[in-house]
């Protein structure tokens, strides 16, 4: 096992400006990192993070998040497990799936999609990163939950500074103090809706998760608080980054571009490929418990585990080709890239797989299709040529582009 010394640190500014270099080399070479200034070890190939996710042996649990994440959200279903999580899970998972999602969040989606391109779509020029991808999904989950949305700014500022305490790494004492106070602001914010809304019932996400019961168990005040916080941070984050690295792969692939606006039903693979090749989130923590042997040594129990999803997904034992960005490979199933049998790893696997990646896919296959339409000759600013920024999460930071204005 490695001490970190031969490629370069994940808190570098040579791994920040592009990682994809080390992640080869940790792959190929340094397969298991102990990783001092985060106290963690580092995998990256594609079978260990996947093991870890699927976690078939209970060898590693979520109760890292108690530090990562309970400080800005407070307790949430990811730290929970056997029974509570899910009985949890139970509670939240029917808004996301099925007739709910079909019936009641897709005319939402449809709407703030078309909403935020009537914005800019007679202009001719746009940034779809601060023009629209950084506010649909925020916009989409403060409407689903029945809140003000012209309270958009202040969602924004707290998920991303939930975001900041989240990939803190070299734990910046003034991130940790502003995730904290997030925490503080959010509660005070929602507290007093959720207990209106508990009295006034009506048909949005907020009132479901207010009546909703499972085998006698009801979610209290501090349950529904921390999952609207943790789906404000998770759902705008992940979804606002994804849809600018989908826009990004496919501008700097014209052809590929082509194709998916020629058929739409191919915004579904250039999702699923977009979240091998550029994910949202590039790294996600377990805790081990037991001692467990991986590539490379074994990880102690008690041990933080960082598992590069970023680099995973490049993993040339896994994908042919895997720098290569290709909607139309073959080693990447479109038809399960939505579920827990995904064979990508942005929505991580097993029973914590992401509640929301079929909200997710609604909104990147709606928003997607309305921008494509309300675009049809997109094409890059002069000049720009997409830069990724970020580490714990990652994508473009501005997306600026030219097109010719059609008719609404």
């Amino acid at each position: 096992m490695s001490t970190a010394h031969r490629v370069p640190d994940i808190l570098s500014s040579d791994f920040a400006a592009n990682p994809y270099p080390a992640y080869a080399v940790m792959r190929e070479k340094e397969p298991l990192i102990w990783h001092e200034a985060t106290q963690s070890y580092v995998i990256s190939r594609y079978e260990d993070v996947e093991r870890v996710f699927k976690d078939k042996k209970a060898q590693f649990t979520t109760d890292n998040y108690n530090w990562q994440i309970e400080p800005v959200h407070g307790k949430t279903i990811l730290q929970m497990s056997g029974r509570e999580h899910a009985v949890r899970r139970a509670l939240v998972a029917p808004a996301f799936r099925g007739t709910d999602l079909q019936e009641k969040f897709l005319p939402v989606i449809e709407r703030n999609s078309s909403e935020l391109i009537d914005g800019f779509r007679h202009s001719g020029t746009a940034d779809l990163v601060g023009d629209y991808a950084t506010r649909f999904p925020v916009n989409v989950i403060a409407d689903m939950l029945g809140l003000d949305k012209s309270d958009h700014a202040r969602f924004h500022g707290w998920y991303t500074t939930v975001i900041a305490f989240l990939g803190n790494l070299s734990g910046d004492p003034e991130v940790t103090a502003a995730g904290e106070r997030t925490r503080v602001e959010f509660a005070e914010y929602m507290f007093p809706i959720i207990r209106e809304r508990r009295d006034h019932l009506g048909d949005d996400l907020l009132s479901t998760l207010c009546a909703a019961e499972v085998d006698g168990v009801r979610m209290s005040d501090e349950d529904i608080k921390a999952f609207c916080s943790l789906l404000l941070a998770a759902g705008g984050e992940t979804t606002d980054k994804a849809i600018a690295s989908i826009f990004a792969n496919l501008l700097t692939h014209p052809d590929q571009l082509a194709a998916v606006r020629d058929d739409r039903s191919l915004i579904a693979a250039a999702f699923a490929e977009t979240l091998r090749y550029t994910p949202p989130v590039h790294m996600i923590m377990r805790q081990t418990a037991t001692d467990v042997e991986v590539s490379g040594g074994t990880i102690p129990t008690g041990a933080t585990v960082t598992c590069l999803i970023g680099a995973a997904g490049r993993d040339p034992g896994r994908y042919h080709e895997p720098d290569r960005f290709d909607i139309f490979r073959t080693d990447l199933s479109t038809t399960s890239a939505f579920s827990a049998a995904a064979d990508h790893l942005a929505f991580a696997l097993g029973r914590h797989f992401c509640v929301g990646a079929l909200l997710a896919k609604a909104e990147v296959e709606i928003g997607v299709s309305q921008l494509l339409d309300a675009m049809p000759d997109l094409r890059l600013a002069d000049g720009h040529h997409p830069a990724e920024q970020g580490v714990f999460t990652r994508g473009p930071q501005s997306l600026p582009v030219r097109f010719t204005p059609v008719p609404a």
